[in-house]
């Protein structure tokens, strides 16, 4: 009996190996989701990935040349995903269309704060979904898009080399690229570079998984300067990589380094590249610095790996702090402005969320906390705040808290670890599997208008909106929907 059993058992055994050998060669992996949880996913080698773009754009290249350019041993027949797609002629023959004034130059907007308000969206999305404006292969990692005169900004992983790249927000077109040899690797959140770049004054700053900070111009892709930001501040790396977009404030540039001898928040000059100022000695975590005002006064907004803080904007002293820790040292969501002297905060693994005042009283400033919930768990996602009230995925189902007291007013639809912006009173919710989500910004219940397949592949990159385009991407595809009014 036994000697049978073990036969079976040693059958049973065989059998998966040579399913899993099988399933390893086709591509297949275990990967996790947001919360942890494996499941079996088509996934691409880095290698193969940047194969696949390298291909896509030479035909792009021989798609964009005239015939009789083109050389005689050309494929005459580019890949069907390097032509245009139907959508995308009515933008393309509107060059003012994307091309105003440069508005959603930073991570998560303006005031990173996830909000759209340049101009109103359509939000008549039909039951079947949106037919994409252009869809085709990017590079690795987790990185949004910034825009400004009708260019799209991000940063990828393509091989062993991380890239920043430019594109025309009409076609998609790759405009140019700028890349250096770096590859952050990791395998429970996946490779690549992960803060969005930025854009200010003609001048993109990118930043790196492994800390290389590069200033380039936004016509050409050349390098301005250079810095790596963990060797200047002797910082080690953060488990899941740096995550942190840079932010302009005046004549610099900050970043968030996580040194311990005075240098965790680090301001680089601008135009050189030269380190002007340092503070704290604060463990870096994974959300952005933000320039906001609290209680009257312009300060640098920072949630490093213990505590919310802001910081004077000339030299990074403190004005006030709130003690905020969590599992892991992972602060990674946005703070939220509520008014003029309330900020919201939510983290995930267990944490919650607050809602804290600011107030000053001459050169002294106070924080104090109104209300705390669990019931609102940013886990590595943000909220966004309309008339009053919090919308945001409560760990993997989107919520809406009342901001004056924290109550839950409701809570449905589940989203995974996505990500979520507001437009035109709407929430426009990009899923962790890719899907688009249309949801009313109301407290009444959860109205969802519309759901449909957008990109393919796991998808934690933030969506981005350039006058009136929404720009999505994740480890594997990006895409354009028009959203503008007809």
């Amino acid at each position: 009996m036994l000697k049978r059993l073990a036969r079976y058992t040693g059958i049973v055994f065989l059998a998966f190996a040579v399913v899993g050998v099988v399933l390893y060669a086709a591509g297949v992996r275990i990967v996790l989701d947001g919360g942890g949880t494996p499941r079996l996913a088509r996934e691409k080698s880095p290698d193969e990935r940047a194969d696949e773009i390298a291909r896509h754009r030479e035909a792009q290249k021989r798609t964009d040349a005239s015939p009789a350019s083109a050389p005689a041993d050309t494929d005459p027949a580019p890949p069907a995903d390097a032509a245009p797609l139907p959508g995308a002629a009515a933008l393309a023959a509107d060059p003012a269309s994307t091309r105003g004034t440069p508005y959603w130059t930073d991570f998560r907007g303006p005031r990173r704060d996830g909000e759209y308000t340049a101009r109103p969206i359509r939000t008549d999305w039909s039951a079947d979904g949106l037919t994409p404006v252009w869809k085709q292969p990017v590079g690795g990692g987790y990185a949004s898009f910034v825009a400004a005169g009708g260019r799209a900004f991000t940063i990828e992983q393509r091989g062993p080399q991380e890239v920043v790249a430019a594109y025309d927000v009409r076609t998609g077109r790759e405009l140019w690229t700028h890349a250096w040899t770096a590859a952050f690797r990791e395998r429970m959140g996946g490779d690549g570079p992960r803060a969005t770049p930025t854009w200010h004054d003609g001048v993109v700053y990118a930043l790196g998984g492994t800390g290389e900070l590069r200033a380039l111009d936004e016509a050409t892709g050349r390098e301005r300067w250079r810095v790596s930001i963990l060797d200047d501040a002797g910082a080690e790396n953060l488990q899941w990589g740096m995550a942190a977009s840079p932010l302009v404030v005046g004549d610099a540039v900050i970043v968030l380094p996580g040194g311990s001898n005075g240098r965790s928040v680090v301001a680089y000059d601008r135009a050189s590249g030269r380190r002007r100022w340092s503070a704290l000695d604060d463990q870096a975590s994974y959300s952005s610095p933000m320039l906001v005002t609290l209680a009257g006064v312009e300060q640098i907004l920072v949630f490093t790996a213990s505590r919310l803080a802001g910081l004077t904007t000339d030299g990074g002293q403190v004005l006030w702090d709130v003690p905020w820790r969590t599992q892991y040292g992972v602060n990674a969501s946005q703070p939220l402005l509520i008014g003029g002297d309330r900020v919201f905060i939510s983290t995930g693994y267990g944490t919650g969320a607050a809602l804290v005042q600011i107030a000053r009283e001459g050169d002294r400033f106070t924080a104090t906390e109104l209300w705390r919930t669990n019931r609102m768990k940013n886990q590595f996602t943000s909220s966004v705040v309309h008339d009053g009230f919090i919308y945001g995925l409560d760990e993997s189902i989107l919520a809406c808290l009342d901001a004056a007291t924290g109550e839950l007013r409701w809570k449905g639809g589940r989203y995974g670890y996505g990500q979520v912006m507001l437009a035109s009173g709407h929430l426009i919710v990009l899923t962790e599997t890719g899907e688009l989500a249309l949801v009313r910004a109301t407290p009444e219940r959860h109205v969802e208008l519309a759901r449909f397949p957008a990109i393919e592949g796991k998808t934690w990159n933030h969506p981005a909106i350039a006058d009136g385009i929404l720009l999505i991407r994740n480890i594997n595809e990006m895409a354009a929907y028009d959203l503008r009014l007809r």
